[in-house]
């Protein structure tokens, strides 16, 4: 195979392969040192500009070397980028964006832990960018929160929001003022979407709050999202969360109350879709029954993705749940185990998707 591309001039190698997946390239990548050179070459990632990303479910998950675990749902198969090229004793991967992976390291310049800096990388380019230094409150409390939009990057919490500027190498910090701790914040376009719980110690109430981008850079306050028309839909739901949807719909996922009693069990795990533009309630998924009997006899549950997929682990049942719709397609919705996860204990893992490309540098 090294022997029959090494006759061919680069540009036709380039024009063969351009051809192909992003994912078919990178398989094809593993093949020989000259394949391996000639598709990591700059020209090359030029071509493959306008392909479609290749989109993989990634594991926040500490591991004693480091590498990233990431799910290809099309193949239903596990892959493993190797994040070893990182001058870094310690990495955990926490967000990706536009092909690009960012993740919390211990500052390469000092020798305290308490200073943690965020890193933004490519693992197929092996490329990485470090940012400026933040002290480990932020990295345990805040809400790393990016886009692919001019490369954003924000940590949130509570309080208050830093925004990373791209044109001063530097973070700036503004207040926050949430009326309590965010949960599961989403950017989505030019606002922040979170969930806050402003009832009582006895009883939880969910609501929706929405902060400009422009807002959020003068301390204004946040704005409630919500319609007299919503009725109970924040009730139904326990311990309700947020995902990013495609386009201008968010997701919000909970188990769905039997009751409205206060310990209210649930008798199955509901998938909402919010669409921003005509800001309309509808159900996206329900949790076969079969399947939530695992889930049932946990006290919590993670969930994580964006888009198509959303993805469930819980406590001891070693195996993520995956549901996936894609409405464009007129596929309808389907549910599905995930089975060969990386092992990390007690089984509660954490998420999100990775769009990996050839193209992204940061």
């Amino acid at each position: 195979m090294d022997n029959i591309f090494s006759h061919l001039p680069q540009d036709i190698i380039h024009q063969i392969f351009s051809r192909i997946s992003l994912r078919q390239v990178i398989i094809c990548r593993s093949v020989s040192k000259h394949l391996y050179t000639a598709l990591s070459s700059p020209s090359f990632t030029h071509l493959l500009a306008s392909t479609s990303p290749f989109p993989l479910l990634a594991l926040r998950h500490r591991s004693p070397s480091p590498i990233l675990h990431l799910f290809d749902p099309i193949d239903n198969r596990w892959l493993q980028f190797p994040l070893s090229f990182l001058p870094f004793s310690a990495v955990h991967p926490i967000a990706g964006a536009g092909g690009f992976l960012y993740l919390w390291a211990d500052s390469p310049s000092s020798d305290s832990s308490n200073n943690k800096s965020l890193v933004v990388c490519n693992p197929l380019t092996r490329k990485h960018k470090t940012l400026p230094q933040l002290g480990s409150a932020w990295s345990r409390h805040g809400s790393v929160l990016v886009d692919s939009v001019n490369n954003r990057v924000i940590v949130l919490n509570e309080l208050a929001a830093l925004y990373y500027s791209n044109s001063n190498n530097s973070w700036l910090k503004f207040s926050s003022n949430l009326p309590a701790k965010p949960r599961s914040p989403i950017l989505i376009n030019k606002s922040i979407i979170a969930l806050c719980d402003v009832g009582s110690p006895w009883r939880s109430q969910w609501k929706l709050f929405v902060c400009t981008l422009k807002s959020l850079e003068t301390s204004q306050p946040w704005n409630t999202l919500e319609k007299h028309e919503w009725g109970d839909v924040f009730d139904i739901l326990k311990r309700p969360r947020l995902l990013k949807g495609f386009g201008n719909v968010i997701l919000m996922i909970g188990g769905l109350k039997s009751s409205f009693s206060l310990n209210a069990s649930c008798s199955t795990i509901l998938i909402l879709k919010l669409d921003l533009s005509s800001l309309e309630w509808a159900e996206a998924g329900r949790m076969p029954l079969e399947m939530f009997r695992c889930f049932q006899q946990s006290s919590k549950f993670k969930v994580f993705g964006g888009g198509n997929w959303v993805c469930f682990s819980a406590k001891r049942i070693g195996r993520l749940a995956l549901w996936e719709c894609n409405e464009n397609d007129g596929k309808e919705e389907e549910w599905r185990w995930i089975d060969g996860v990386p092992g990390n204990g007690d089984g509660l893992y954490r998420g999100f998707v990775f769009d990996a490309s050839l193209y992204a540098s940061p």
